[in-house]
Order: C-alpha cells, then sequence, then structure tokens
C-alpha cells in the first residue's frame, strides 16, 4: 500500500500533523465533498431530490455492511453511540434484582445508561482496572445468576488496552448473557467479522477511526437478539410499510432498521458512506497492520523524550491508541505546546493520548516527539 497516495485524500495535513482520531477526525475529501454536495442539491430541490440522496443512504449502509462482514438490514444508522448504546439498555427486557457487569474505566456513554436503569431495580456493576489492563476475570468474577448484559469497549477510550471480545462473548454465550460492545474505537481501525465474532449488539458514531461526520453512527444488531429487545425510539420509519403515512400498523420491521424511527442525518449518513469505502478500498488488514506500526514505533521512541508507555503493548492488547505518561511535566501543558507546534494530541486521565491513523507518517511522529524537548 501506497501510504503517501492515501495521504492525499486528507486536507488537514497541509494544515495540521493530525495524531488525535480518537477524538473527533479530519474528514477525507471525498466525504466532505459527499456532504457538501448533499447541500447543495436540498438547497437546490428539495424533496425534488429525496430518491438519490434515499439511495446514497442505503449506499452507505451496505459498505457498512461490507465493513463489519454483516447483513445490510442488520445495520441501523444512529446519531451517535449513545444513542445505540440507549437502544439496547432501554429495551432490555429487566427484571429487578438484574445487574449488568461493565468496566469502571468506560466512557461515559456507556456508563450512564446502565446507571440510569437503577429506577428499575437493575444493579451496575463497575469492576476497576488493573493498571493500564483490565482483567477478564475479574470481569468474570462480577458475573452471577442474575447477570443478564456485560457490556464493554472493543478498546478503552483512556488507556487504549484492547479487550478480549471473543474470549468474553464465549464466556457470555456460556451463560445465557447478552454481550454488548462500543466499537467506536476499533471499527475503521481494526478489522471486525460479526459472523465470527460472539457479540450480540455493537454500537459506534462515524466521527473517529471511520472518518465520518459526527452524528452518522451505526448500530447492528444479530437478528436472533432482536427478541430480548423492546424497539424504542420508534417513529414512522419503524414499520415494515413505512411509505403508507394514513395507516397505523405498529408491525415493527424484522431488523435493526426498526431503530431508525424518524429522519436520518442524510448528509452525515452519506459522507460516512464515502469514508467507510475509503477504508474499504485501502484494505482494513493494511490499515490496521499499518497504524500498529506506527503506534510501535512511536512507543519505542517515546523514552527517548522523557516519556513512558503507559498502554499494555501486548501483541493482543495494543490498538492505535497509546496513552503516554510524562513525568514531572503537566500533560495539558504539552498538549498546548504541541498544539501551538501545529501537531493535534489529547489528554484522557491525566495522561497524553496520541492516536494515528494510516495516512499518518513516521516523520508525523518524530515531528510530534520532537515538540516534547530534546532526546535524551
Amino acid at each position: 500500500m501506497d501510504w503517501s497516495q492515501w495521504r492525499r485524500h486528507f486536507p488537514v495535513c497541509q494544515h495540521w500533523v493530525f495524531l488525535d482520531h480518537a477524538a473527533v477526525a479530519p474528514l477525507p475529501d471525498r466525504c466532505a465533498s459527499r456532504v457538501c454536495e448533499q447541500a447543495i442539491s436540498l438547497s437546490q430541490n428539495g424533496i425534488a431530490a429525496y430518491q438519490e440522496w434515499h439511495q446514497h443512504v442505503e449506499n452507505a449502509r451496505t459498505a457498512c455492511a461490507q465493513l463489519l462482514n454483516a447483513h445490510r438490514h442488520d445495520i441501523a444508522f444512529v446519531g451517535s453511540t449513545t444513542a445505540g448504546i440507549n437502544a439496547i439498555a432501554e429495551g432490555f427486557s429487566w427484571r429487578a434484582g438484574d445487574n449488568v457487569v461493565l468496566p469502571a474505566e468506560e466512557y461515559p456513554s456507556n456508563q450512564y445508561p446502565w446507571l440510569n436503569l437503577a429506577p428499575l431495580g437493575v444493579e451496575c456493576r463497575r469492576v476497576p482496572s488493573r493498571g493500564s489492563r483490565i482483567a477478564l476475570d475479574d470481569l468474570l468474577n462480577a458475573i452471577d445468576s442474575k447477570t443478564r448484559v456485560l457490556t464493554i469497549s472493543a478498546i478503552e477510550f483512556a488507556s487504549g488496552y484492547r479487550n478480549d471480545v471473543i474470549r468474553l462473548g464465549e464466556e457470555c454465550r456460556k451463560r445465557g448473557i447478552f454481550f454488548f460492545v462500543d466499537a467506536i474505537q476499533a471499527l475503521g481501525a481494526f478489522q471486525w467479522d460479526v459472523q465470527n465474532l460472539p457479540v450480540d449488539a455493537l454500537a459506534a458514531d462515524g466521527h473517529k477511526w471511520l472518518l465520518g461526520p459526527e452524528g452518522a453512527g451505526i448500530l447492528w444488531v444479530r437478528p436472533e437478539a432482536l427478541n430480548q429487545l423492546r424497539p424504542i425510539g420508534v417513529g414512522w420509519n419503524s414499520v415494515r410499510h413505512a411509505s403508507d403515512f394514513s395507516t397505523i400498523d405498529p408491525t415493527w420491521k424484522a431488523d435493526a432498521r426498526r431503530y431508525e424511527g424518524g429522519t436520518l442525518n442524510v448528509a452525515g449518513t452519506a459522507g460516512l458512506g464515502e469514508s467507510v469505502r475509503l477504508l474499504l478500498e485501502a484494505g482494513m488488514p493494511q490499515i490496521e497492520k499499518r497504524i500498529l506500526e506506527l503506534t510501535d514505533y512511536l512507543c519505542e521512541q517515546a523514552p527517548r523524550f522523557g516519556l513512558s508507555v503507559f498502554s499494555s503493548r501486548e501483541p493482543e492488547e495494543k490498538s492505535g491508541i497509546v496513552s503516554l505518561l510524562t513525568p514531572e511535566r503537566d500533560p495539558k501543558e504539552l498538549m498546548q505546546r504541541c498544539r501551538q507546534g501545529g501537531v493535534i494530541v489529547n489528554v484522557r486521565a491525566g495522561r497524553l493520548r496520541i492516536s494515528p491513523h494510516a495516512y499518518n507518517s513516521f516523520d508525523d511522529l518524530d515531528q510530534f516527539l520532537s515538540l516534547l524537548g530534546p532526546s535524551t
């Protein structure tokens, strides 16, 4: 793969060294063009262009299905990861005394929807990490006969720890527990095949590694899991006869599209489709390999600049997120120094967080490191 050619799709490179894809990623040129095209089309045509843009949404669904190796109708477009998580949390058939198990260091979006179930008598069991790692046995030991759901991020937002989704999912299946994954820090950076993963549902907004606009994400639900969930957020587009506005018949669509209750973010979804196609053209195996090459290099070089790597870099645990400790230096001040030097990084949990995508280069990482002071 010629990454210098792929890099040309990213205008951000003309302005910044952008190493913060775990936050809000810059749009590639094709995505931005599609979003602008929809706005212009709507201004000139209104509803007369509806069918054209409906097709762009369906094309995006096909691309997202290819990314996940999923059936296209098992994917619903949602406005955020949070919306996808709430669709599961609020729609699950809870009983008083049930509990849900999750890591204590999850991103807030994968905590508050479950904590909000307390009025229903549902306990939220938050399992602490052990340093940079989440011990699988700690999670499993928190499970009992009242556990109905285990929820976890594929990759933890602050530490970059990549959870063992396969092992956790297999344990959930043995115990009859619903397994939900917040996949926002994984999709677009790592290969995913839901046909061969023991996951019941996942959600991810498109604005991180998928390189899409904010407010355009996906919710995937395994067909066999739908019967455990009550549809929420329903509307005219949730039913089988969605275009027949004069007939009220609450027969829900037989797949995840029932969660698309109202009008979608058409521009954002169409733009997301363009970004996903760009990823597919490069190839997810190649993108995953490139991201790990870049982060491996960063971790090798970091100690020379007074940094220590907090993230686990074990082969099955490392990701595109590198969390760096900055002894005796304020990470927020270092982040601002980088910003002034044209490099975008972030701070999470009191540590510098670096998250390069495949179009980044080793020179980008060298420029970041050079801003932190002389090497030793």
